[in-house]
């Protein structure tokens, strides 16, 4: 029996569903069969050689089976260690890197914590200096405004000074001269040497006790029985040596027990205790009484409704000067007693005070006879003992 030949231009028979196509398949090429010239083939041997052909091929794909199992798994191990391998180093940088952020974190926030301290320093600095210099400030003005306030002090005790000398000045008149005034005009006995050191007590020095004591005029002790107390002369001696208002130093305590305190002790106990510390501060002003109507004036204890009531005694009398105490508006009348008694111990602070401030250059002998003059002239105030004016 003959076959029919099977043309060249047909493909290949594709392989069935389900068989494998890779190395364990055998690809038959179809070769152009001419005329047999063996002996040939039945039919049922073909079907037999190809049924153990499958066999073959059935066998060779299961014993394949294995090895791609195996190959597999060995290359998905493969790429876990390399996943794994590249994941921890990516771990690694990742940890690193946040290390080193956290320390610079870290460094910023000492850096932070640094600015902040020293701007809390800078702050408290700057406050403390602007404190400072407002204290300096606030001292300087209260220092000024103290001063100010002597200066017009001095200025208003200044112009009650020239005030009385021109009223001194006027009372001396050709017809009737004052004989105090002009020393010339006492008779040789009274008048004494003119030329060399005088012996004899100054009547100008007790005229005006503030101007003759800068100039250096103030005599020694004369002949009419004076005599330095030892006692008064070491007090006064250890006083000049560092002076002071102090009134707890021997001397001033003296001062102030036997002239100072009995010369301003008056009936209105209140007012002279205001009139005592204006004295020493320096801050009571005696004014003249003016023609016209002044308001009236209340006192503690006594009422001044006009001119003729002392406001320090409580006595009726012709007042014609009034004092003010310090920058107080309200103004006080008092008799010409009162005066005498104040201008006394004003006096003698005024004296005692340049003294301190160093403008009285004079040995100690001749300024602590001034200053005796002075006690003397503010216990004869006392005693009601008193010139009188014009």
């Amino acid at each position: 029996m003959v076959w029919p030949r099977v043309p060249l231009w047909l493909s290949p028979p594709q392989p069935e569903e389900g068989l494998p196509t890779g190395p364990s398949a055998v690809s038959v090429p179809w070769k152009n069969l001419g005329p047999s010239k063996g002996p040939r083939e039945s039919p049922g041997g073909l079907v037999e050689a190809s049924a153990s052909r499958k066999e073959a091929q059935a066998e060779e794909h299961s014993a394949a089976d294995p090895l791609d199992v195996s190959r597999l798994r060995s290359s998905s191990m493969e790429i876990r260690e390399k996943g794994s391998e590249f994941l921890k180093e990516e771990l690694f940088k990742a940890q690193k890197e946040l290390k080193l952020k956290d320390e610079e974190c870290e460094r910023l926030c000492k850096v932070r914590a640094q600015l902040e301290q020293e701007l809390e320093e800078l702050t408290a600095s700057l406050f403390q200096e602007a404190h400072k210099m407002v204290r300096e400030a606030n001292m300087k003005q209260a220092a000024s405004e103290k001063q100010l306030k002597e200066a017009w002090g001095k200025i208003d005790m200044l112009q009650a000074e020239v005030t009385a000398l021109k009223t001194l000045v006027i009372t001396s008149t050709p017809a009737s001269p004052n004989r105090e005034l002009h020393p010339q005009l006492l008779s040789p006995t009274k008048a004494g040497p003119r030329k060399g050191h005088s012996r004899h007590k100054s009547t100008s020095s007790s005229l005006c006790p503030v101007v003759c004591p800068t100039a250096g005029h103030i005599p020694t002790p004369d002949k009419e029985g004076k005599e330095v107390d030892t006692t008064l002369f070491s007090e006064f001696q250890a006083w000049r040596a560092s002076p002071t208002l102090d009134k707890d130093c021997p001397f001033l305590e003296r001062v102030y027990r036997e002239d100072v305190g009995p010369c301003l002790d008056f009936t209105v106990q209140e007012l002279s205790a205001l009139v005592r510390a204006a004295v020493e501060d320096n801050t009571l002003t005696i004014e003249p009484v003016a023609s016209q109507t002044l308001p009236a004036v209340k006192v503690p204890t006594v009422e001044c409704h006009n001119t003729n009531t002392c406001a320090l005694s409580g006595l009726a009398r012709t007042c014609h000067h009034r004092i003010r105490l310090g920058d107080s508006e309200s103004h006080y009348y008092i008799s010409p007693s009162s005066r005498a008694r104040i201008t006394a111990v004003c006096n003698f602070f005024t004296y005692i005070r340049y003294i301190q401030q160093g403008l009285v250059r004079q040995d100690a002998e001749p300024m602590f006879w001034e200053i005796m003059r002075l006690r003397k002239g503010m216990s004869l105030a006392k005693l009601g003992f008193f010139p009188q004016e014009a």
